[in-house]
């Protein structure tokens, strides 16, 4: 991998959790995307990936305090625990962060499947007020509207914020206000028809990029500012 900017350098996949480890709070989406804007093909983003990608993936979630995602992306690509393998656990360690990483299940039903792989792993469900809840052994957030979420989130201590999508899930939050980076891999690929990151939005939203990074066959790895965020504004 080859940073470009801000500044020109190489860079390896241990060097990736410092570039992308900034103070909180902050809320941050991460996606990968073709160069047409899908975020899916046959309805998974595997795809899509490459190691480039995978490397940032776990980067982002190495520095993230929470990961919010919604419950039919959690379902569509079979969520697990987040669990840090070396040398991630380590960084956390030397950085003072927690050992786990919790999942925050978006989900306007309260329908989770019992069974689901993601709740052997520390789970908050995010569900409307009066929506019923099975059993799962989960913190519960009687929201699902996006300010709210975040600020309960906080009030748990959970201030670097990751979300994963998907778009439903990401425009919601892009609508409200509260997204203040866009973390952005574009795949040398073009889908046509599928899934896309965003859906409809009021007005268009203004970027700033943050940094680049090239990597073999045609990857890049963006970093982007959403305009008129608390950060940008910081």
């Amino acid at each position: 991998m080859r940073q470009l900017l801000p500044e020109v350098r190489d860079l390896a996949d241990k060097d990736l959790p410092d570039l992308y480890d900034v103070p909180g709070p902050h809320l941050r989406a991460g996606f990968v995307v073709s160069v047409d804007g899908a975020i899916a093909v046959d309805g998974r983003s595997g795809p899509l990936s490459s190691p480039a990608d995978k490397a940032v993936f776990r980067a982002l979630r190495t520095v993230a305090d929470a990961v919010i995602v919604g419950a039919g992306t959690a379902r569509e690509e079979d969520y697990g625990p987040i669990n840090h393998q070396p040398p991630a656990a380590g960084w956390r360690s030397d950085h003072d962060r927690s050992p786990g990483t919790p999942l925050v299940v978006v989900s306007r039903s309260g329908k989770i499947p019992p069974n689901a792989r993601f709740l052997a792993g520390p789970v908050i469900v995010a569900v409307p007020e009066g929506v019923a809840v099975p059993e799962l052994g989960a913190d519960v957030v009687r929201t699902v509207d996006p300010a709210d979420l975040v600020a309960a989130l906080h009030d748990r201590g959970y201030t670097r914020l990751l979300c994963e999508g998907g778009p439903l899930l990401f425009t919601s939050f892009l609508r409200a206000g509260v997204v203040d980076e866009l973390c952005l891999t574009t795949a040398a690929m073009v889908v046509g028809e599928g899934p896309h990151l965003l859906g409809s939005l009021v007005e268009p939203q203004g970027l700033r990029m943050l940094s680049l990074v090239h990597d073999d066959p045609g990857v890049l790895l963006s970093r982007w500012a959403v305009l008129g965020s608390g950060r940008d504004q910081a």
